[in-house]
């Protein structure tokens, strides 16, 4: 039975600071650092065979501050932007509070909860589904198939695209989806490749 984990990566310094962060390459709270550490020794009973993590530091920062709690260090471990936080435009940077000062109240909730809006410059949810799932078919289901157990460190809307997918979630159900930082969500899966369960360690 193969495992995969899902980890969003621990408090940055932009969550910290309410900040819409997409792409901005923003490192880590101390917060954030001990959530990773927090996380790590949920895991210590799991041997992983393989990792992948988004090209942002405070994904790839969190993986590695798990492996090491872990003492799984020598890991492979594919990089890709496929697996990088909804890209947000011209939001990011702008905290909640001045991006409703500047868009509006209502459309910003238009763009924080609806599937397929986008905002300015930036990607919807279902813009992030779209690299996302075609990146997991091709390179992390087909290990998981294998029986491997696999660690994916990323982002709120990229894992929230993957939870949709594994879930069979609606459109509206994802919208609701909120996951947590640094809380490893473990998948278990039959020989057939179909989930067998889920839940937050």
């Amino acid at each position: 039975m193969s495992k995969l984990v899902l980890l969003r990566h621990g408090e940055s310094q932009w969550n910290l600071e309410n900040r819409f962060t997409g792409w901005v390459d923003v490192p880590l709270s101390p917060k954030g650092e001990l959530e990773a550490r927090a996380a790590g020794q949920k895991l210590a009973g799991i041997t992983f065979d393989r990792a992948y993590t988004s090209v942002l530091k405070r994904a790839i920062d969190t993986l590695a501050i798990v492996l090491g709690v872990i003492g799984q260090t020598g890991l492979p471990i594919e990089k890709d932007k496929a697996l990088n936080e909804r890209m947000y435009g011209e939001l990011q940077g702008l905290s909640k509070a001045e991006t409703a000062q500047k868009y509006g109240e209502q459309q910003v909730k238009i763009w924080r909860r609806s599937y397929d809006v986008p905002p300015p410059g930036g990607e919807s949810l279902k813009d992030t589904a779209d690299r996302v799932l075609p990146y997991y078919e091709q390179h992390i289901r087909p290990q998981i198939l294998a029986g491997k157990n696999i660690l994916i460190a990323a982002h709120g809307n990229s894992l929230r695209a993957l939870v949709m997918q594994l879930d069979q979630l609606s459109r509206e159900a994802v919208l609701e989806l909120n996951i947590p930082t640094g809380a490893p969500l473990l998948y278990e899966f039959d020989k057939t490749g179909n989930v067998t369960g889920h839940r937050y360690l």
